[in-house]
């Protein structure tokens, strides 16, 4: 018996109705917006500043929602205790936030204690709403405000 060393292409074509074609939409992603430095001066030192980093990320996995994250860069300054050149400082930072679409407004304030080597990560959900969302960073010893925007999916 002799093998066809060829196909016909008429058996390759698939019947229209048979076809299945695929069709996706670019999925969202995450978004980090990271906002301008604030520039602070600290309590508990005689002489004691930084500068205060803070972001937000969004995700369509949380509509409506964004994540506000603060965290004090290494500090630099002098205390008259034990460790003069390695003080530990501490401010309470502020992210105030107003979504420009619906008018909903908020404020993630947490204290920061930092050290030479900065501080820890804080971070907190926010119910900002779907929108566009200005931010003002402060604290609450002399500092530079910063201000930014950010997006949050729906």
């Amino acid at each position: 018996m002799r093998m066809p060393t060829s196909v016909p292409a008429a058996s390759l074509l698939v019947p229209a109705g048979a076809a299945i074609m695929i069709v996706t939409a670019a999925p969202a992603h995450a978004a980090t917006v990271e906002f301008p430095q604030v520039p602070s001066m600290y309590h508990d030192a005689a002489l004691c500043g930084g500068n205060i980093r803070s972001w937000a990320e969004t995700d369509p996995r949380w509509p409506g929602r964004a994540i506000i994250s603060v965290q004090a860069l290494p500090v630099g300054g002098f205390d008259p205790g034990e460790y003069s050149f390695a003080p530990m400082c501490e401010t309470t930072a502020t992210v105030a936030w107003r979504n420009t679409n619906t008018g909903a407004a908020g404020e993630y304030r947490v204290p920061i204690l930092a050290g030479f080597y900065g501080s820890e990560h804080y971070a907190l959900f926010q119910d900002t709403g779907p929108g566009h969302v200005v931010v003002t960073v402060s604290t609450d010893m002399p500092n530079i405000p910063a201000q930014s925007a950010f997006d949050v999916p729906g």
